[in-house]
């Protein structure tokens, strides 16, 4: 993730960038959970509360008019929040376990997500050149107007 420049990111959609988003939080509670194994607390907890900046920021970021998925994705990123304060606090690491799996879960159902609403967009692009096609088609093949004709 440091390669990421601002430009590049400027360039991502929002959904790319919740992608990202999701990439980093599983790479800090991971590292976080190896810096409590090995005892460097400061970089843990440094780790932390980066997990809990991302997860808010994602919180403040969900669309509420998406239904009941936005609101079940608002609590789960409290939920998370809670354990990994819980487990920063305790320098314990099953909490984060539990966050690494429900961050791996979301994680991949985004990607699949993504990957369907592109396949979408490609057919509603292909739908969409179609219909003008047919459009320009149907124009050529009408009947002649005796008004344009001098008739």
């Amino acid at each position: 993730m440091d390669f990421l420049t601002k430009e590049i990111i400027y360039q991502k959609s929002s959904q790319e960038i919740t992608s990202l988003l999701y990439e980093a939080l599983i790479d800090h509670t991971k590292g976080a959970i190896q810096d409590i194994e090995a005892s460097r607390l400061i970089e843990a907890n440094d780790k932390l509360k980066k997990v809990n900046d991302i997860l808010e920021r994602l919180g403040v970021g969900i669309n509420y008019e998406a239904g009941i998925i936005a609101e079940q994705l608002d609590v789960l990123y409290n939920y998370m929040a809670d354990l990994v304060i819980k487990a920063n606090v305790k320098k314990d690491i099953e909490p984060l376990k539990e966050v690494l799996t429900i961050l791996e879960d979301i994680s991949g159902a985004w990607q699949t997500a993504m990957k369907n609403n592109k396949s979408s967009q490609i057919q509603q692009q292909l739908l969409r050149k179609t219909n003008a096609y047919e459009r320009n088609v149907m124009v050529y093949e009408r009947e002649p107007n005796t008004v344009e004709e001098g008739k």
